[in-house]
Formats: structure tokens, sequence, C-alpha cells
């Protein structure tokens, strides 16, 4: 006869199993502890880790490194403070048209020095020269050559008279400007009698949106400072240069830092350092940077003959809008829209003309009017290019010669006696709420009045703005404007494509219809 097994308690039972679950519980922490461990020393030694998604398995670099130290005692050497003293204009109390004209009364009238006093408030010397006052600015720069050529940005060195370069052992030296580039605020200096000095390159791989960046510099006056951070984002236009596509980056960067370099985890140049976005004049994480290949491209000018030169396609532009694309039979929003052709200018004498949307470049597609802009600098003069235009609803394609773009100038105005006055034409409504009439001086038909209610209203057409054309066609009357309307809408599209002008510029609207 067999003994039963003894009845074991249900307490003893329920203890076990929280033994149980209690050491498993350990055992997953050892593990996730020791994972950890292992991740952060594979991170530091500059490993990959690999995570197993539900679909595929995808490869990440974890981290920063353990410590920047290494990459810093490598870089700092070849950054310098930058300080300069010189002249600048005195501009004081607004605009010159702020104040009447003084008469012109001889040295030794009782009134000349009442009126002498005036003059110099408006920042006008006695003698009618401008005054002048003496600044001294502080910003950052970087070695990229043995011999002493330093990038910085023109912000930094302009109107500078005297400019002396602190390394980051304290040596002082003397430096030159060997050119400079306002339109992407950039500036070649020259150490004098420089040689063997430790000197940076810059990076031949694009950065990504994510990638570690160590910024040194000047703050505030305090020499050699560095910041870490990431890149934030690419392709950012903003005000400080004429082609946009900045990094912008959230290493902390202040006044002073103007210049400095943008380093990646390689100890090569990214960007330099030269705007920052912020409410109150300090770092706020938002800065911006010029990238590394467009540095290299006016740097490269500058060694040359201290002169940046690009490509001039000669043409005024300005973005495609929804409308706009739906006027003319795109199908999307894209490509750079010609308002205006330089006269003499090689895409209006090869037979581009205002109203064409350019779509691509020597085969590479244009997203916008800055893009256009940025593509067609890079080329140098002299340079035959393949235009594609949409024009009448196809594409058309030129060959054009680039010519080299030059500063504007500005020519005095031509004085023209008075035409004689015409009795003008009474206002006329029209069909989509713009009430029309010719323009006094012959071109196109002045919007005298919109309905609050229309279409019009709601794509912000302004009393005073003048309607050149419609849909590639002059107008000369309101009862014209109708007609391309009512054409408008028997031919099947929602979008009348207008030329106009407000103020002094020239602009393509859509109008749905």
């Amino acid at each position: 006869m067999q003994t039963p097994e003894p009845v074991r308690s249900s307490n003893s039972a329920q203890s076990r199993k929280a033994a149980r679950s209690q050491s498993m519980f350990r055992t997953r922490k050892w593990l996730v502890a020791t994972s950890l461990a292992t991740v952060l020393a594979l991170s530091a030694a500059g490993f990959v880790v690999s995570s197993q998604t539900s679909n595929a398995q995808v490869s990440v670099a974890v981290g920063a490194p353990a410590s920047f130290a290494d990459l810093v005692e490598a870089v700092k050497p070849s950054v310098v403070s930058i300080s300069v003293d010189g002249r600048q204009e005195i501009r004081r109390l607004g605009s010159e048209e702020f104040f009447f004209q003084f008469p012109d009364l001889p040295r030794d009238h009782p009134l000349r020095k009442f009126f002498d006093q005036f003059e110099q408030r408006r920042g006008q010397a006695p003698d009618g020269a401008p005054r002048t006052r003496r600044f001294q600015a502080a910003g950052s720069g970087f070695i990229i050559s043995a011999d002493g050529l330093v990038v910085t940005n023109n912000h930094v060195v302009e109107n500078a008279q005297n400019i002396t370069i602190t390394g980051d052992d304290g040596t002082e030296y003397v430096a030159t400007v060997v050119g400079t580039d306002r339109r992407t605020d950039l500036a070649l200096l020259q150490i004098e009698g420089a040689s063997d000095l430790p000197f940076v390159e810059f990076a031949e791989e694009d950065v990504r949106v994510g990638d570690w960046v160590l910024a040194v510099g000047n703050p505030f006056g305090l020499g050699g400072t560095v910041t870490a951070g990431i890149i934030s984002a690419r392709g950012r236009d903003i005000a400080a240069s004429a082609y946009g596509d900045f990094l912008q980056i959230d290493a902390a960067i202040n006044g002073g830092n103007s210049g400095g370099p943008t380093f990646n985890l390689s100890g090569k140049v990214v960007g330099v350092n030269t705007a920052i976005a912020s409410p109150n004049g300090g770092n706020v994480g938002i800065a911006f940077a010029i990238p590394a290949q467009t540095v290299k491209q006016v740097i490269t000018d500058l060694m040359d003959d201290g002169l940046v030169t690009r490509g001039f396609l000669g043409v005024g532009m300005q973005n495609v809008s929804k409308d706009i694309a739906d006027s003319v039979g795109l199908n999307r929003a894209r490509g750079a829209m010609v308002v205006a052709l330089t006269d003499g200018g090689p895409a209006g004498e090869i037979g581009i003309q205002t109203g064409d949307i350019i779509l691509k470049v020597n085969g590479e597609l244009i997203d916008d009017s800055l893009d256009l802009t940025r593509t067609v600098a890079t080329l140098a003069p002299g340079t035959p290019v393949n235009v594609v235009v949409w024009r009448d609803g196809s594409e058309v394609t030129y060959e054009v010669i680039l010519d080299e773009r030059v500063e504007p100038t500005i020519n005095p105005v031509e004085e023209t006696a008075p035409e004689p006055a015409v009795e003008p034409e009474k206002p006329m409504p029209t069909s989509v709420g713009l009430t029309l009439m010719p323009n006094e001086n012959g071109e196109g038909l002045v919007v005298i009045d919109i309905a609050p209610d229309s279409i019009a209203a709601e794509k912000r057409f302004r009393q005073g703005d003048v309607l050149l054309e419609a849909n590639g066609m002059e107008l000369n009357s309101a009862d014209e404007f109708e007609d391309i309307v009512a054409s408008v809408r028997e031919s099947g599209r929602s979008t009348l494509l207008l030329k106009a002008m407000r103020g002094n510029q020239v602009r393509f609207l859509g109008l749905p219809v």
C-alpha cells in the first residue's frame, strides 16, 4: 500500500512562486545592466548597435563619444579669435529725408554755427563730408593652410582698418584681407609672415540631420570656447545670405562666434557659424552655419584673385503658387517663374520670355526661385547650360551661355517733360470682384476697388495693383479683361494667370474664375 504524498499548503506554493519571480527579476536586472554597459562601451569605441524591428534590421550609431576632449585637442589650435578696428559712417535720427535742406550760409554768418549743430546731429560735418566714428569688433575664424590663410565672415571684417588675430596659445598676428564676398558673407584673410601653423580641412561628405557637431569660437570675446550639439535642419533660408541653404545647429552660438567653424566628429569643418535666431540676442539653440561645400567654392575663388565670379542667367523670378500652376496646366507647384528679363542678358537673348517657368537646368529639377539662384551661382560665366521652361502647356529647351554676375548699379533718373493731362476713363466692375480702369500711363489696368466677399479679396489683391497681362495678352481695357475671363471659363480651366505690378515689383498671380 502506497503512502500518499503529504499535502502541501497553498501558502508554501505561493512562497516558492514568489521566490522564483524575484530570482527572475534579479536576473533580468542583471541582463539589462550588462547590456546597457556593453552598448555604452561599444558606442564609446565607435561601434554600431543593431536593433531588430518587425520588418527589417536597422543599424543605428548610439550616442556621442564618451568625451569630446581628443577632438577638441586636435582642432582647437587652428581656431582663432579676430579683433578689428576701423571707421564707419555715423547714421543717426533716421534717414536723410527726415531733415529739410539747410541754407548755404557764408562761413561768417551769425546763424551758421546754429545750423552746423543740426548737420552734426544728422551725421554730417560742417564741411558737408559724412561724419564717421571709430569702432571695434570681435569674431572668430579658422586657419586652412600652414602659411596662415584664415576663413571668417565678411561682416566680422567689413570696414576694418586693422585686423589682429589671436591664436589658441595667445600669440597675436597681424592679418590683411585677401578678398570678401558679401553675397555669402564670407571673407578670406592672410596672416602676415606665417608658416607652419596648425590648420584644418573641409569635410568632403555632407552632414545629415541628427549628426553630432562641435562649435569652437570666441563668444563675447572670451576666447576659445567649445560647444556641442547636433545638426537640427538643412537648407534653411535666412536673410544672412543671398543664396540661403544654411545648416541649423543647436550647439550654443553667441555674439563673437561669427566666422568660427563647426566640426564633425572626424575633425573636419562642416560649416561656418554666421547667425542666430533669438528673441533676446543670446543663444536659444537655433544657430545657422554656411555649409562647407558653399564655403569651399567661395574660398577657392577668393584665393585666385580676391574676387568671386558667378554665372548669370539674367532673369527676375518668383515662386510658382498652386494657383499659378493650375492656370498654366502644371501638375504641381514647382520651378521658378520668369517675371523680368535683364536687357541684353543671356536668357532674353536666347528667347526665354516673361511668364515662362524654368523647370530644369542641366537636367537638375528646379524647386523654386532660390533653388535656381543657387544652381546658376555654382556655374562659371561662359558655361553653356540647358534650360527647360514650361510654356503654353509644354516643355521647351534652350541652350544658354551664362554671363558673369555683376553687382547692380543705380542709374540716375532722367527728367522728362510731363505728358499732357487726359480725362481718365470711368472705373468698371468685373465679374471676379475687381473694379478696373486703364492706367493713366497707358500700361495695363489699375485696381480701383475690390469686392469684400470676392475671390480677388481672398487672394489678397490690393487697390493700386496694376494688371499688365492676362493669360499672356496685354490689357488695355476692362472689356478686354472680361473677354479673357470668359474665354478661360469656356475652355474649362479654373484659373486665370495675371501679370501684375505692385509698386515697382512685377509678379504673376493666379486668380480662380
